[in-house]
This record gives C-alpha cells, structure tokens and sequence, in this order.
C-alpha cells in the first residue's frame, strides 16, 4: 500500500507539471512543434537511463532511487516559478521525466517480483488503480489551478505533491523490500538487452508497448492542443483528460474479473481493435460532452492495457533479467514519447489533427495481426 499511494502521488506531480508545461508553453504562444518538443523532453532522459536504473534497482533496493526520483520532480516543478520564458521548461520536463521514470521502474518491478504467475495481473491491476487515480486528478488539478490562480501556483501545487510524495518514501518501511540475489547477480552480466530481444513473445509484448503507448501518448498531448483550438477552457480540458482517467479507473477495477475469463493475448487484440474506433471517431468531437465520452471509451481500452502488458513482461522475461526487462519497456515507452510528440507536432502544423488521429488508428489497427493468433491460443513460430 505504501509503494502504491507513493507512487500515485509522485505520479499525480508528473501528470500536473505535463499539462501544466503544455498549457504555459500554449500561452506563451508557442508553435504545436514547440509544444511536442516540450513534451518529448519529458522522456528524453528516461529512454537512456531506465535499463541501468533497472538494474541499480536491483542492486540497490528501491528506496535510494525513489528518493532520488522524488527529489528531481521537486526541483524540476518549482523551477519555472523562479524563471520565465521556454528556455527554462525544457529543463523542468526532463527532471520531472526522468525523476518520475525511476519511480515508476521501481514499483512496477518491484510489484512483479512479488506477485506469482497466478496473482501477477491482479497485482499490476492494483498498481495501475493508483495511477489511474493520479492521471484523473493531475490534470483536473492542473485545470482549476491555472484557471483560478495561473501557472506558476500550479507548477507549485505540484512541486508539493513530489516533495510529499518524497516524505512518505522516507519515513516508510520501503527499505525493507529485497530484490532477490539471484536477479541481481545476472542482471549484472552482459548480453541481457540482446537475450531480451531474442525472444519471440518479448518481441511481441514490446511491440505492444510501443503501440499502446503512442496511443496514449498522443492522445494526452494532442488533447489540449485540440481543446484549445475548439476554445476550451483549460478546466474543461482538464475534464476531459479528466474522464480518460477515470474510465482507466473503472477497468482496472474490473480487471481481476477479466483476467479470470481472458487471456492477456485476448485483452489486448480487444484493446486494439477499441483504440482504433475511438481514433476514428476522435475527429468529428467537437464538443466537450462527445469529447468526453470518446475519451472515456479510449480509456477503457488502454487502461486494460498496461497490466496485461506487464504481468505478460514478467511471464515472459528469462530469470534473472526481471529489471532489465521493465527497464527497456520504460526505455520503449519514453523513447516513443520523445519521437512521438515531435512526429505529432510537425504532422499537426502541416497536416492537421484529423490526419494524425486517423494516423494513429491505422498504426494501432497494424497490431492485431500481430498477436491474433497468440489470442488464439495458436502457437506461432518466429
């Protein structure tokens, strides 16, 4: 419970300072390239840090680098309160990325080695309950805040969650948590990525990553530019973001009873085929109400998807590589998140948001195909 409520307030301060920084940068009138780059400096760090912050976790315990991570959100948050202009925000988004990245890596592998392969993604549900909580009130935060008081109170507000968020870590009993010897022992050899790539099924679960996440990525970064254009409020943006996060609430709530019934495979190719309809119905909303049910429905998909992604991660990782194996899925994530917004961004200025909604659809549609047949319960050779 402790590595759960930690790990949602540090992820309520990275959500807050995420939509927070696009807002600003929005005021300040910058271009939707600007805006990406912003973003994607949120995962510029993690994508080269994760897999040996993997392993130091393994080597080290959780609680250091927790610390650490915390440590880094506070500051990054509280920095564009003692500066202004965009100048300052990149440096701000990647100690809030990567300070957040070595928390996330910490609890969710740390979850795994827990949890057995019968309770896995009950267990990963449980975690992801916390983080869909978070994704609600960081940006419904964000919203009233900058409405009521402006950005610099938000970066603020925020900056107290980490610091928070930091306290709890270290007054906890989280120190007590072991990595098992064995893992850290082979963690610690080389070839480790290489064995990881290896494998088929691993293969497959970080193509998944890669695509959930673009899905989710874009749809948390192209949200409030969308609004923005229609002439939202940022608390009706805010709202919006807002029931995504509560629909990912509701599945993950559900997921225990799901997971009974279906297959992990079997949830994903479901999850696919939702991400595609909601993406094409995205860019006929032009109200908040349509906005909001679409962004709901779409959280109902990619909310399944991270645990069934990780408990598979899990299954699936040769012993001893545990870390490595959630630290490259951060790795994918991020780096997905630095190209990404930048891809969007550009596609958006020259193309338009239809374009890069359907775009993404069509991405995501690619996947079925591609785990089809282990939904099946079809060996597949590789």
């Amino acid at each position: 419970m402790q590595l759960i409520l930690s790990s949602l307030i540090a992820h309520i301060a990275m959500n807050g300072a995420r939509i927070t920084t696009t807002l600003y940068a929005l005021s300040l009138q910058a271009s939707q390239l600007a805006v990406g780059t912003l973003v994607a400096v949120f995962g510029l760090f993690p994508v080269l840090c994760a897999v040996p912050m993997g392993r130091l976790i393994d080597r080290v315990g959780i609680t250091r680098p927790m610390l650490g991570g915390c440590l880094a959100m506070g500051v990054g948050c509280v920095l564009p309160t003692l500066t202004s202009g965009l100048p300052w925000l990149y440096l701000s988004s990647m100690l809030v990325g990567t300070g957040f990245v070595t928390i996330q890596i910490a609890s969710q592998h740390t979850v795994g080695v827990m949890s057995t392969m019968h309770n896995r993604s009950t267990n990963f549900s449980w975690l992801a309950l916390g983080y869909s909580i978070s994704s609600f009130c960081g940006p419904v935060i964000a919203g009233l805040v900058i409405d009521h008081a402006g950005h610099a109170v938000s970066y603020l507000v925020f900056g107290g969650f980490a610091l928070s968020a930091l306290l709890m870590i270290a007054v906890s009993a989280l120190h007590q948590i072991r990595m098992p010897q064995a893992a850290a022992n082979q963690t610690q050899s080389g070839g480790g990525l290489w064995e990881l790539l290896r494998d088929p099924d691993l293969r497959r679960i970080y193509a998944m990553a890669i695509l959930l996440g673009s899905a989710w990525d874009l749809f948390t970064f192209v949200t409030p530019i969308h609004g923005s254009q229609l002439g939202f409020s940022a608390s009706t943006i805010g709202l919006i973001l807002g029931c995504f996060s509560i629909a990912t609430f509701v599945v993950r709530l559900a997921m225990p009873w799901i997971a009974r019934r279906y297959s992990e495979w079997q949830v994903l190719v479901g999850v696919l085929g939702l991400a595609v309809i909601c993406y094409g119905l995205l860019p006929f909303m032009h109200q908040p109400l349509s906005m909001m049910l679409v962004a709901a429905a779409l959280g109902l998909a990619l909310g399944s998807s991270q645990p069934n992604v990780l408990a598979l991660l899990h299954q699936t990782a040769p012993p001893g590589h545990a870390g490595e194996a959630v630290g490259f899925r951060a790795t994918i994530s991020n780096a997905t998140g630095v190209v990404l917004p930048l891809a969007f961004g550009a596609a958006g200025a020259s193309l338009g948001l239809f374009a890069v909604f359907w775009g993404m659809g069509a991405l995501v549609g690619a996947g079925i195909p591609l785990i089809w047949r282990k939904a099946c319960g079809i060996a597949v050779k590789s």
